[in-house]
């Protein structure tokens, strides 16, 4: 597929995710938290690490320091104790350690509602910011993690060749009605079905409207043939 478009018709894309929305009508993060300061860390720690794996390690953290101020009492070397299974954990302490920082030297301990301000804390970029405004402020952002990226392309929903490219083609194609909640539906489709390697297509309820040439059969059915 070439060109920044989409290879789905409008009619393909509404069905596309009325299936997605029929199958899992609540769709939400998997990332676990309980404050929207505690989601801002969450997605902040999860950058080239699992859910699981995040989930394990703010599962204390949370618990021992729920707050901007808990947290920045703890320091990068505190921190560093909590998260040190993740990947990258000793550069995510110091930037979560600054973010603690910031959000109460400039935002009373808030987390800002505000793409330039959340882009403004360390270790934040365009992707955390937007999970932020979708799944806290309720904005109608979509956020391009690699799940996102590779399912776009791969279906024919998005076409692009960097996830901001992808970003932007999807919110112009998807429909405004599951605009809020494609985030979520993309990205758990990406994890469980339209996996990168081994994608599931013969379980996939979205297989005749995807464009993607070279479905996959189920191995087990194909060996039975």
């Amino acid at each position: 597929m070439t060109g920044e478009s989409s290879a789905l018709s409008s009619g393909q894309r509404h069905e596309l995710f009325a299936r997605l929305r029929a199958a899992n009508p609540q769709p939400a993060t998997e990332l676990a938290y309980a404050t929207t300061f505690q989601l801002l860390i969450a997605v902040i720690l999860s950058a080239q690490a699992t859910d699981k794996s995040v989930n394990l390690a703010t599962r204390q953290l949370f618990a021992d320091a729920p707050t901007p101020q808990a947290m920045l009492a703890l320091g990068e070397s505190g921190l560093a104790d909590y998260i040190n299974r993740i990947g990258l954990y000793q550069g995510k302490a110091r930037n979560v350690i600054a973010t603690c920082q910031q959000l109460l030297a400039r935002h009373a301990g808030e987390v800002p509602h505000s793409r330039a301000a959340l882009e403004a804390l360390p270790g934040v970029g365009r992707k955390t910011a937007n999970v932020v405004l979708n799944t806290a402020f309720g904005e109608a952002t979509i956020a391009v993690d690699t799940h996102i990226f590779r399912v776009a392309n791969r279906i024919g929903l998005a076409a692009g060749k960097t996830p901001l490219a992808v970003e932007r083609q999807l919110l112009q194609s998807v429909p405004e009605e599951f605009r809020q909640s494609a985030h979520h539906w993309l990205i758990l489709h990406g994890r469980y079905v339209c996996k990168a390697r081994k994608p599931e297509c013969w379980r996939c309820c979205l297989a005749d409207l995807c464009a993607w040439p070279e479905k996959l059969e189920d191995p087990v059915g194909a060996a039975g043939r």
